[in-house]
């Protein structure tokens, strides 16, 4: 009788994984979906003091995320909420949210995204950023590739205000 092989296993040592900088968030790629048979991806974004990511929606995956340092701020739909070490947070496709530091020290989360896919999307945005500003249309025609949308809702500088918060260029 012979032995099946053993199914696939990744592994990701702390600190491994490709990094890149997303115009105001950092991103640690830790599993992609080809690890995962597509069910999900992992990223870790580091959060600098100050730092907003723009309000946007997801069109085709949900996302979890799990703070692991400092203070993040997030907001989806119209409930608001701030999480420290251990706080879980549910953010569902077709709802404009957005995330922030909210403290005066750096902070990080996990972020798990179901279906997979969505990971190459902040590979290929932290690829475009790194070379300096985009062209004009290049983050529309990113996003759209990915099914992502933004929004300017009306209350995002109170937010900004709240939180003594640096929005990214555009917001």
């Amino acid at each position: 009788m012979t032995e099946s092989p053993a199914p696939p296993l990744t592994v990701v040592r702390p600190g491994e994984g490709a990094e890149g900088f997303l115009g105001s968030i950092g991103v640690a790629f830790k599993l992609w979906g080809a690890d995962t048979g597509g069910a999900l991806s992992v990223v870790e974004h580091p959060f600098p003091v100050g730092a907003l990511v723009p309000p946007h929606l997801h069109t085709r995956e949900d996302e979890y995320s799990i703070v692991t340092e400092g203070e993040i701020g997030f907001r989806s739909g119209d409930r608001e909420i701030v999480l420290g070490p251990g706080g879980y947070i549910t953010k569902p496709r077709g709802e404009l949210h957005t995330m922030w530091n909210a403290g005066a020290v750096p902070a990080r989360m996990i972020e798990i995204i179901s279906p997979s896919g969505f990971e190459h999307c902040f590979r290929e945005m932290a690829d475009m950023l790194a070379d300096g500003p985009p062209p004009e249309d290049a983050m529309a025609t990113l996003a759209a590739k990915y099914g992502l949308e933004f929004g300017r809702p009306a209350w995002l500088p109170d937010i900004i205000a709240r939180y003594d918060l640096t929005p990214p260029p555009g917001v």
